[in-house]
């Protein structure tokens, strides 16, 4: 546990300003947002994101869309027609059961058609301020890597991971190991070399340990 909190301390000074690579303007937008960004980039969402929420600016607007027009705004985040599906069912669901807004609570987030657990602590963490675990592929991998857990289920390796740490300490935590992920942890060659917390992971050397040869790997910003 101590060894596990230094290294989120030791990454907190390495990414200063870390935070949620999606634009958004409110829990509506956000839970939008991370939708779309099923495989794909955050850079692919948000470069149709204000034309969208300029269309469709809340549930109820959204729930209403014309299914071709909402196509081919979000045509470019990849999968559209199946996301188009998952954002009229979800809108649709807001406006029935919930006037509109997007809960805060955990089981009712999931409760909402195309919002798995991690969508929801996405939500939780950054839209209302309530901590929560985002296991993406990037926070699974690390957190592996570093030792915290061996699973591969994300839900309990939520539950392994968080407690080490304080639940205050949960969303921070997620951004960490996402940035760290994107920029520096790799999953085919992770820039050993180069790593700010190299001195204490277990997986040490299973990318390149030369720092010129790391430097090279490394990525300067996350969301391409």
């Amino acid at each position: 546990m101590r060894r596990a909190r230094k290294l989120n301390r030791v990454l907190a000074e390495t990414y200063p300003e870390a935070t949620i690579e999606l634009d958004f303007t409110g829990p509506f937008q956000l839970v939008v947002v991370t939708v779309l960004s099923a495989q794909t980039t955050d850079r692919r969402v948000n470069a149709v994101s204000p034309a969208l929420f300029a269309a469709y600016p809340d549930a109820a607007a959204l729930a209403a869309a014309d299914r071709s027009a909402l196509e081919a705004l979000i045509q470019p985040t990849g999968f559209f027609r199946a996301k188009t599906d998952a954002l009229l069912r979800l809108s649709a669901a807001l406006v029935e059961r919930f006037d509109g807004q997007v809960p805060d609570r955990l089981d009712e987030l999931v409760s909402l058609p195309g919002v798995g657990r991690k969508t929801a602590n996405v939500v939780l963490g950054n839209g209302f301020g309530k901590p929560g675990i985002t296991v993406d592929t990037h926070f699974g991998r690390l957190a592996r890597r570093l030792g915290w857990t061996e699973q591969t289920d994300p839900v309990a390796l939520e539950h392994e991971v968080g407690a080490l740490f304080p639940k205050r300490d949960w969303t921070m935590l997620s951004h960490h190991l996402i940035w760290h992920g994107r920029r520096v942890c790799h999953a085919r060659k992770p820039a050993c070399g180069a790593c700010s917390v190299a001195r204490w992971c277990p997986s040490f050397g299973a990318g390149p340990t030369d720092p010129q040869q790391a430097a090279g790997l490394v990525k300067a910003e996350g969301r391409a």
